[in-house]
């Protein structure tokens, strides 16, 4: 059976375990306490030297590491991975600008708003970081204003690559009541079959610092 190496509030760990959910496969959940260095642990770096979630092992002990890696290898052959050739190079188009654009903003400020410590050396790099994640969003946005999603005519893991921190963006300060093209795309998702949440409702994130 697949194992899944993840920590519950890790937007890039709940990509897979939504792909995962939609594509009814069963697995094994291994949580990593990567607020206490569980990441880090010899065991775990010798699973992923880079020693972050989430990670995924196949049956043959094999591990694929960063999340739309895993997404990639989860999709082929299923709905969420277009056979067209441009279309496929336009869901990794997206899911690039996830990590490079949406991520290092969207992401890094929820988890310093969640989990602290909210310093002053952060701050100092809180207006940068809203700025650029505001800008994502923005690009977003417009690319939402005439369609339904990002890809094509269905949902593809683009789609979901970018669900997992937009979703949670208001953790992060960010108010997506300014987006509402995004607003309607993210209850697309939500409705769609096989749906989970990324957190349970009494999940309270740990501080730091």
């Amino acid at each position: 059976m697949l194992r899944l190496y993840d920590h519950p509030d890790s937007g890039n760990g709940y990509k897979v375990r939504l792909l995962l959910a939609k594509l009814g496969l069963a697995y094994t959940l291994v949580e990593v306490d990567i607020l206490k260095g569980a990441s880090r642990t010899k065991d775990f770096l010798a699973k992923n030297p880079n020693g972050r979630v989430p990670a995924l092992e196949l049956e043959d002990g094999t591990v694929i590491a960063e999340s739309n890696a895993i997404l990639y290898y989860l999709a082929e052959g299923t709905r969420f991975w277009p056979e067209d050739r441009l279309a496929r190079a336009q869901v990794l188009h997206w899911m690039f600008f996830e990590q490079y654009s949406h991520e290092p903003y969207i992401a890094v400020l929820r988890f310093w708003y969640r989990h602290g410590p909210m310093d002053a050396a952060r701050r100092a790099q809180e207006s940068d970081k809203r700025a650029r994640g505001e800008a994502a969003l923005e690009v977003m946005e417009r690319h939402l204003l005439s369609r339904s999603y990002f890809v094509g005519i269905s949902m593809t893991i683009a789609d979901i690559a970018l669900y997992a921190y937009t979703h949670a963006a208001a953790d992060g300060g960010f108010n997506l009541s300014h987006y509402p093209a995004i607003r309607l795309w993210l209850d697309r998702i939500a409705t769609d079959h096989g749906h989970v949440p990324m957190l349970p409702e009494d999940y309270v994130p740990e501080r730091l610092g």
